[in-house]
């Protein structure tokens, strides 16, 4: 599993240009699905067993960039806007990578003055894309922030945990099934996510499921000085009860509870104060989705260092897969 963990976090793909990634997981999952199409707007979805209760399990594939948008003619520096929730404070010194391949470096005016202190914006920042003679990237051209992947001990750290980590759950899950399931699974590894639940909604709506799971990474309430949560690394599989975009039914709350009791998996509660899942876009699709998320803790989302515990991504697969490969009565 880790190195599928490797592979699909050190792939490119931002929100709107999620092609490669598709096809990493369109070649993983192939054994394991009845059917598999791309729908209009580039969601993959993946049918598993057909005629019991209509499930939708969402991940998304995209993960935050830049998009850069024109080049300095007296420095030939780039200027750039965020594709996503972008943070400034990580930005200074930040590698971005080109679809080319080409590597560039993000940089800020006076960084050493005014800006040693303060989170400068955005226009004050810049991309140095140059190889001594030329600039390699052009504008109109999208960046990911690029890091290698790596291991310490339980805990993985890499850029696009957010959210190739739930992709990974999803992909574990349909394997451990093996087309095994009373259900019709809708296994859907949606795109946009970033920007706005834009695959999800589409998704949503034309898979018109009875029931749908999201997985996506939660923050963490055990770092120092941090926003106080219940969840913790290490703490098993989180079972959302609500965030600021969508509220858990309580059936289905109970549903996912109950069986992480019955199977024995270590599960935490989670009640996020900032941020949603594409469990928000899907539950309003025709005439309404009960809608809820597996979690999968993870320290410094939105960094190229997002941090989850290995011991977590494996209780949040047998949870997914315990759901998915028995009767729901919901």
């Amino acid at each position: 599993m880790k190195e599928l963990i490797k592979k699909l976090v050190e792939a490119w793909g931002p929100s709107g240009y999620e092609h490669q990634v598709r096809a990493l997981i369109r070649e993983e999952v192939a054994p394991f699905a009845d059917d598999i199409r791309v729908d209009p707007l580039g969601n993959l979805i993946c049918r598993v067993g057909q005629g019991g209760k209509k499930i939708m399990i969402a991940a998304h594939m995209d993960e935050i960039g830049v998009m850069a948008m024109y080049t300095e003619k007296t420095s030939g520096y780039m200027r750039f806007t965020p594709i996503g929730g972008v943070l400034n404070t990580s930005l200074l010194g930040m590698r971005v990578r080109f679809e080319n391949g080409v590597t560039g470096v993000i940089a800020a005016h006076d960084y050493f003055g005014t800006g040693r202190t303060n989170a400068a914006e955005i226009d004050n920042f810049f991309i140095d894309v140059n190889d001594g003679s030329s600039n390699l990237a052009t504008s109109g051209t999208p960046a990911i922030f690029w890091r290698d992947y790596e291991e310490r001990g339980a805990r993985l750290i890499a850029k696009s945990m957010d959210d190739r980590i739930g992709c990974v759950v999803a992909i574990e899950a349909m394997r451990r099934l093996n087309k095994q399931t009373p259900n019709e699974l809708y296994f859907v590894f949606t795109v946009q996510e970033e920007v706005g639940l834009r695959g999800a909604r589409a998704a949503g709506y034309g898979v018109d499921p009875d029931l749908a799971i999201a997985l996506d990474v939660t923050s963490t309430g055990d770092m120092a000085k941090n926003s106080k949560m219940e969840v913790k690394l290490g703490g098993g599989a989180a079972i959302k009860v609500h965030d600021t975009g969508l509220v858990v039914p309580p059936a289905v709350r109970e549903w996912m509870i109950n069986r992480a009791q019955s199977d024995g998996i270590p599960y935490q509660l989670e009640l996020l104060t900032l941020g949603t899942t594409d469990a928000a876009g899907i539950q309003t699709a025709r005439a309404g989705v009960p809608s809820g998320a597996i979690s999968i803790p993870c320290r410094y989302v939105h960094t190229t260092s997002e941090t989850v515990d290995i011991n977590d991504v494996e209780a949040c697969i047998k949870l997914l897969t315990g759901l998915t490969g028995n009767t729901v009565t919901l």
